[in-house]
């Protein structure tokens, strides 16, 4: 009886185990293989860099947007409402570098747009290379390349992953946001040269030619057609999301007694370094779109079923920002406009790419702060810091103190650079000159905290502003003492908007994402800047780029 039931118990489990076995396709069959094979990579990824926007900017000018731009993006894409940045500087170049390099100036090495090279004792851009040239101009001012990046980005570890067959091409106003962007291995980078050229141009880090699709643009005169008049899209009586047109808060262009719509720009043009007036115009982003969906035609971009990348940075934002501050009748109109510039873009995104063949994501460099002289009116904490005064000060303290004259080197970037040979030469201890000027620091005026190398190389900060200090501290780069201004305190002019700091205003950007493999919905939970390199790595099934610190965000793919 016993071994009657044995003998029924194992045909039921050999039967079991058949019909499970079952279920698995053989490797050599073709089941398996079309599984195996199929691609579910889009064809395209945009990755969008809008500079200077502020998360708010979504919610402010909601209502006026459009059913095909950011409502799009929001409607049929996912949200991210809590993101951040979490380093200090909050700058252009460090900006672009960290959202495609999923990683914070500590590791990718652009620690600001300018900074002092302790090296090579000057002053140096995040993009400058002497050893290039220029490409479509004969300026010496546009010597530019990735180079000074230390890590990969996204954009090149997708070009790794498909053997280089797979195209990165970076286009924006800016030479920053077009270079950092698509990494060091991109087919090209475009740039526009304003002044008296008004032309897309791009460097022999890439190539020796402009492509015939560039030079049939330039030829085009398409940016003459934007020195125009630029007057509000709607009647400015409805603009209610933005202060007076006529204040005190505003810079405005020279050759207009005051900064208020409407603007010629043609004939304020020559007073305003020619070209360059469309680049603190709203036209500036329309124009960024025509370069970038001709780009989409001119490199084939999308066309097959290895993909490509193309990075969008619209940089004409910042320069309003910079001009006429965040709470302007000329900032609302700037985002009404480049509404209609990201619908217009879609929908060649749709016709030349196919609607569930690419994937987009959209966010920004930085924030922005509201005029200080304007919060002033309204008794909110803020005021205008002198660099200049403090670095004197600094200098003549350090002489007094420690009985030697030329220790510091520089004061920049809120940062005190040491002069380590006159040190070395007088047996002056780094730690002990580091302290001394950290606590002189810290007693100014203005000044909210101040970091010490040796406290940001051997401590582990992981809240507040020192642990984005810290993320922002590259080890090489960086100075010996960095300092923290008080909240809404800038160095800069007492008209316009400026950014850098770790405080909301300027860490709080947007982040969307759209378009093949990204759910529909949205998010309060707290993301950060190097977290979308990683997603998009995961989207693509690629390694991720060399130095990323960020995570995946699991919520935002299908």
């Amino acid at each position: 009886m016993i071994k009657k039931v044995f003998l029924i118990l194992g045909a039921v489990l050999f039967s079991i185990q058949c019909k499970s076995q079952q279920v698995q396709p053989d490797p050599n069959s073709n089941e398996f293989s079309r599984e195996k094979t199929i691609n579910i990579s889009p064809k395209l990824v945009v990755g969008m860099v809008v500079d200077q926007m502020r998360y708010d900017y979504l919610t402010r000018f909601y209502n006026r947007f459009g059913e095909g731009g950011f409502k799009r993006m929001i409607r049929e894409g996912f949200n991210c409402k809590n993101n951040h940045f979490n380093y200090v500087p909050t700058y252009t170049g460090p900006g672009h570098a960290s959202v495609f390099t999923g990683t914070t100036p500590q590791n990718h090495g652009i620690i600001s747009n300018y900074w002092y090279d302790k090296f090579s004792k000057k002053g140096v851009y995040c993009a400058s290379d002497p050893s290039v040239r220029a490409v479509g101009s004969d300026s010496e001012m546009e010597r530019m390349s990735p180079h000074r990046m230390k890590t990969t980005t996204v954009a090149d570890q997708n070009r790794l992953h498909t053997q280089l067959k797979g195209k990165s091409i970076g286009i924006a106003i800016k030479d920053r946001g077009a270079i950092l962007p698509a990494g060091h291995s991109a087919n090209g980078a475009y740039w526009f040269r304003g002044k008296d050229e008004g032309k897309w141009i791009t460097s022999t880090y890439y190539r020796k030619d402009l492509p015939n699709w560039v030079q049939k643009f330039n030829d085009s005169d398409k940016a003459e057609s934007y020195l125009k008049v630029w007057n509000t899209l709607y009647d400015i009586n409805s603009y209610t999301e933005s202060g007076s047109d006529l204040n005190n808060f505003e810079a405005g262009f020279k050759g207009k007694e005051t900064a208020t719509f409407p603007y010629d720009l043609a004939n304020l043009k020559d007073q305003n370094e020619g070209y360059d007036i469309i680049k603190g115009s709203a036209y500036g982003n329309s124009l960024t779109a025509d370069f970038a969906i001709a780009a989409i035609d001119g490199e084939a971009l999308g066309k097959d079923e290895i993909t490509d990348f193309l990075t969008v940075s619209f940089s004409s934002t910042d320069y309003v920002g910079h001009n006429f501050g965040v709470n302007s009748k000329e900032i609302e109109d700037t985002y009404l406009r480049l509404d209609k510039d990201l619908e217009r873009f879609f929908n060649a995104l749709d016709a030349k790419v196919g609607k569930r063949n690419y994937t987009v994501f959209l966010t920004a460099d930085h924030g922005a702060v509201h005029v200080p002289s304007y919060l002033q009116t309204v008794k909110i904490p803020s005021g205008y810091f002198k660099k200049d005064t403090l670095s004197t000060k600094i200098m003549t303290f350090v002489k007094e103190r420690f009985k030697v004259d030329g220790l510091i080197e520089k004061v920049d970037n809120d940062q005190v650079f040491f002069a380590y040979d006159v040190l070395n030469k007088n047996n002056i201890d780094a730690q002990n000159l580091q302290k001394a000027i950290a606590h002189y620091v810290l007693q100014y005026d203005q000044i909210d905290k101040v970091f010490t190398r040796e406290q940001l190389l051997m401590g582990t900060y992981t809240e507040g502003i020192a642990a984005l200090v810290q993320k922002g501290f590259n080890q090489k780069r960086s100075g010996d003492v960095v300092f923290v201004l008080d909240p809404a305190t800038i160095l800069y002019s007492r008209t316009g908007s400026t950014h850098g700091s770790g405080l909301n205003y300027d860490t709080h950007a947007p982040l969307l994402f759209m378009g093949k493999g990204i759910k529909q919905g949205s998010t309060t939970e707290r993301t950060t800047i190097p977290d979308i390199a990683p997603t998009i790595s995961a989207l693509l099934g690629i390694t991720f780029p060399n130095g990323a610190t960020g995570d995946v965000l699991p919520f935002v793919l299908k």
